[in-house]
């Protein structure tokens, strides 16, 4: 689940850690050269990548943290009608939410802003300075960040609510969870033939008929002699977790069976910080190419 939150954001700070390196080597030699270490408007692309890779992730996590406090209870937001679900279901949301993804995305983007090196009007003019930064400037990033954060929460659930299988236990109504985020086990359908067996048996043990009724009990039902009763014994603790008429105890809630939660986490994350990068390049007129290493 780290790497599947982090991966990205991790990546780009690489590259961000080479390209000031890059900066630095460049204005020592050649002080008149372009360039600026400090973070100035219309600059580097990959730190809104990385602020935009966190903002999400933790929106997500606040989201599903806090969200399933709510007292509404979660609607499905890939279902045309918004029907109800379960707390807990992929995809499921809550206005409650919704309002603590965006708590989770204005604390990180609040974080970068207090500590990012802006280019200020101390800075213009120095080595390495850049353009200094306006309030509105600010307020415009930050604002933008943090609704981008809540954007990724929401795409979370929809990625979620498509292709992560939710798996409710019958018995308590719950959404079963994954250990460590991966897929939640359910157990194969059962021949309809097979519906009335345990309660054929359950009858024979009942009016104490016996073993041998009960073995041809379960020989009809399954067409098979001679089959292990231990399951049917109710002081054996290893029997199937199924009801005496064979139905599974997990049933699938939603979704298709494509991807488990840290898949979902990591194609979100990675996809958000990408589309932060496109959208910021677009808007001050970047090419998104300077950040690779040939453009440093």
């Amino acid at each position: 689940q780290v790497f599947a939150n982090s991966l990205t954001a991790s990546m780009l700070s690489v590259l961000h850690a080479y390209q000031l390196r890059s900066r630095q080597q460049t204005l020592l030699t050649d002080p008149t050269g372009t360039g600026s270490l400090c973070f100035s408007w219309g600059g580097d692309l990959l730190v809104v990548g990385i602020i935009a890779n966190y903002a999400c992730v933790a929106a997500d996590t606040f989201s599903s943290e806090l969200g399933i406090l709510a007292r509404s209870q979660p609607r499905l937001i890939t279902s045309l009608t918004l029907r109800k679900v379960p707390r807990g279901t992929n995809g499921g949301v809550t206005l409650e939410g919704l309002a603590a993804g965006l708590l989770g995305s204005v604390i990180i983007v609040t974080s970068a802003m207090l500590f990012l090196p802006f280019c200020t009007k101390a800075t213009e003019g120095k080595l390495g300075g850049g353009p200094a930064w306006t309030l509105e400037q600010r307020r415009l990033l930050m604002g933008g960040l943090a609704l981008w954060g809540l954007l990724g929460s929401l795409v979370d659930s929809i990625l979620g609510g498509l292709f992560q299988r939710s798996v409710r236990d019958v018995r308590t109504g719950k959404i079963v969870e994954g250990e460590g985020g991966e897929r939640v086990l359910i157990s194969a359908p059962v021949p309809e033939k097979r519906t009335d067996v345990g309660a054929g048996i359950k009858a024979a043990l009942l009016h104490g008929e016996g073993e041998a009724a009960v073995e041809k009990t379960d020989a009809v039902g399954t067409g098979q002699s001679g089959a292990d009763l231990s399951r049917y014994d109710p002081q054996n603790k290893q029997r199937r977790p199924s009801f005496g008429d064979e139905r599974p105890s997990r049933v699938v809630e939603n979704g298709w069976d494509l991807l488990d939660n840290n898949d979902v986490n990591f194609l979100m994350s990675f996809g958000m910080s990408i589309g932060a990068m496109a959208v910021a390049s677009w808007y001050w007129q970047v090419p998104l190419s300077s950040v690779l290493p040939g453009a440093w």
